[in-house]
């Protein structure tokens, strides 16, 4: 097994080594190509001088001397090529020995190509458009390079090699720096990851990235540890919280049929109703834990239909209108006009999210207290706001209002209920493709915004 940083700093290297040859490789053939067509060219305009000199002299004395433009020899034995003067008959005038200029042993054999064997070509020459002799002009190679040439393609190559090695060295240390800029945020989050799942859900990634999508992984995994964290508090809360929803009940029924055996409680219809009562509040616990389950599972029927949600909200503000009322607390329904609020759902389980938001508005509330219904649209949502002045919620307790059985401070425990009517608020909102928030204020109260998407016909 290979550590990321290590794989990384391998698969880059041998990236940049790969990328370095072929540059090099690329560099050197373009080079050496350029290099040799100069040098053919070159070579094609000492032959026309050559003819155009040899022309000249001719001109000068309208025939040829046994020396004419033997001074030529020189620079040829110099440059190792080999010159043949002929005259129009092709009767040598004078010419060079090719085996004078066989000995290459100074030019670099690796840029001279056929090596040893000796070509010539046989150039024109002419007056007044008249052919009065020839120049053979022969050597070893195809094309001729001096001591100059050869150091000048070998000090290129050289420099193509010493750059690379340079180039190498530079991307060996960057890829490094870079390999360590992923694999240090990557390996902390691991091992994060590798303590989350032990239980160590205090655990957390603290080295910051500058590469957006690690840095979004760190805060990510963060999250998730701070939420399996919480997850964990709940889960322990949970079995504390029904433990003590359903042992309530028992110990009044328990205390009171107890206390009846015994002769301690007369046994009164009244009585009997009261433990009637504690047994139907148990009852119903237990129906919203199945309701509830039932949600989570999924194997709610649902009937959809289409349904105009400034109306089914009218009808609710008018049941409890008279609820608030005797609880001294003012109900008020604003709706913005001219807009269509129609949706698709389930309109008894809708029914039953908004009789939850308020009875949870009012049973939060104080006396002389004040509670709105606002219907209001916006570009993509039709949006329920029902807001009250309440006793609020904490903000630690925010983030977990809608789990199973949570009821936050012990100021919300004295006020009867079972902690399940938000959370099975949320399951009926998620089946419809729609989504709650809260805001709320310790004190000041509480508003409830649920968005459900428009409805658009097809």
């Amino acid at each position: 097994m290979q550590t990321i940083r290590k794989r990384l700093g391998i698969l880059f290297v041998i990236a940049s080594i790969s990328a370095i040859i072929l540059v090099a490789l690329f560099v050197n053939m373009t080079i050496s190509n350029k290099f040799n067509q100069y040098m053919i060219e070159t070579q094609k305009k000492r032959e026309e001088r050559i003819v155009s000199y040899l022309e000249e002299i001719y001109k000068k004395n309208n025939q040829w001397a046994s020396d004419a433009g033997i001074e030529l020899i020189h620079e040829a034995d110099m440059n190792n090529y080999c010159l043949t003067l002929l005259d129009a008959d092709k009767k040598v005038i004078w010419g060079m020995d090719p085996s004078d200029i066989s000995d290459l042993s100074h030019l670099n054999s690796m840029y001279v190509k056929d090596m040893g064997i000796y070509t010539s070509k046989v150039f024109e020459i002419k007056s007044e458009g008249n052919v009065v002799g020839y120049i053979d002009i022969g050597q070893y190679s195809s094309v001729l390079l001096s001591k100059e040439d050869a150091e000048f393609k070998t000090s290129i190559n050289t420099s193509i090699v010493v750059s690379g090695i340079i180039t190498l060295f530079i991307v060996i240390i960057i890829s490094l720096y870079f390999s360590k800029q992923f694999s240090i945020p990557i390996k902390e989050v691991v091992n994060m990851s590798v303590e989350l799942s032990k239980g160590k859900f205090d655990t957390k990634s603290v080295t910051e990235s500058n590469i957006e999508e690690l840095e979004d992984l760190r805060r990510s995994i963060n999250i998730l540890g701070e939420k399996l964290k919480n997850q964990d508090l709940l889960r322990k809360r949970l079995v504390s919280d029904i433990s003590h929803e359903i042992r309530t009940p028992l110990n009044v029924l328990q205390n009171n049929l107890e206390a009846m055996i015994d002769g301690v409680f007369p046994v009164t219809a009244e009585r009997l109703n009261y433990l009637n009562e504690e047994v139907m509040r148990f009852g119903k616990l237990l129906d919203n834990l199945n309701t509830l389950k039932d949600f989570e599972e999924e194997s709610i029927k649902l009937n959809f239909e289409q349904i105009p949600l400034d109306t089914l909200l009218n009808d609710v503000y008018k049941e409890f209108y008279t609820i608030a009322e005797a609880n001294q607390i003012k109900l008020n329904y604003n709706i913005k006009p001219n807009e269509k609020y129609n949706i698709t759902g389930d309109r008894d389980k809708l029914k039953q999210v908004f009789i939850n938001l308020l009875s949870n508005a009012i049973k939060f509330n104080k006396a002389h207290g004040n509670i709105s219904i606002r219907l209001l649209t916006d570009a993509k949502n039709i949006i329920v706001e029902i807001e009250d002045d309440g006793i609020g919620i904490k903000k630690e307790d925010l983030d977990f209002i809608f789990e199973r059985l949570y009821r936050g401070d012990k100021s919300r425990h004295e006020i009867e209920g079972s902690g399940i009517g938000l959370t099975i608020v949320k399951n009926i909102l998620q089946l419809h493709s729609a989504s709650i928030s809260v805001d709320s204020k310790e004190g000041k109260g509480s508003t409830f915004k649920v968005f459900f998407k428009k409805f658009t016909r097809s």
